[in-house]
């Protein structure tokens, strides 16, 4: 059965109900699906499983500190993620606050890895966001995250 590891890092809560949004998108499509903080999860993980969606909250721009540690202490399995599906999504405090740029820098990470990144032609294009607390189009386009990247994990692993 394929898999989906949920990382996320979150101080105020938000990017933590994102994951769990995500989960359940990923549930929809019958995947096997694991939401952790960063902070119990140990680079070696990520091998484990066939998609990998990372949740940060913007910071100057960027993803967390947490999350960078984690993706810079990834640098010694190079190569072994190649062909895994990533997706990333953000929440921030502003309109503008840097969403894009803060999931477009973990997918950088991913591509350097070899990990396959699936856009989306509507909603959300790099990844799902959020102004604070999940409203109900974040919500939607969470779940829709989640199931996107499960029904790709499953086209790539023929299931």
């Amino acid at each position: 059965m394929s898999k989906i590891l949920i990382i996320y890092y979150s101080q105020s809560g938000n990017t933590k109900k994102m994951a769990e949004l995500v989960a359940e998108g990923v549930r929809k499509e019958a995947v096997e699906v694991e939401v952790k903080d960063v902070k119990d999860t140990q680079p070696d993980e990520l091998l484990k499983f066939d998609g990998l969606i990372i949740g940060s909250p913007t910071y100057y721009g960027s993803m967390a500190a947490d999350i960078k540690k984690l993706l810079d202490e990834s640098v010694k399995f190079h190569g072994q993620l190649d062909g895994k599906i990533g997706a990333a999504f953000s929440s921030s405090a502003n309109i503008g606050g840097g969403n894009e740029t803060t999931i477009l820098d973990i997918l950088n990470a991913m591509l350097i890895h070899g990990m396959i990144i699936h856009g989306d032609p509507s909603g959300d294009h790099y990844g799902a966001v959020s102004i604070g607390a999940p409203d109900n189009r974040s919500q939607k386009q969470c779940t829709r995250l989640g199931q996107r990247v499960a029904q790709l994990v499953k086209k790539i692993n023929k299931v």
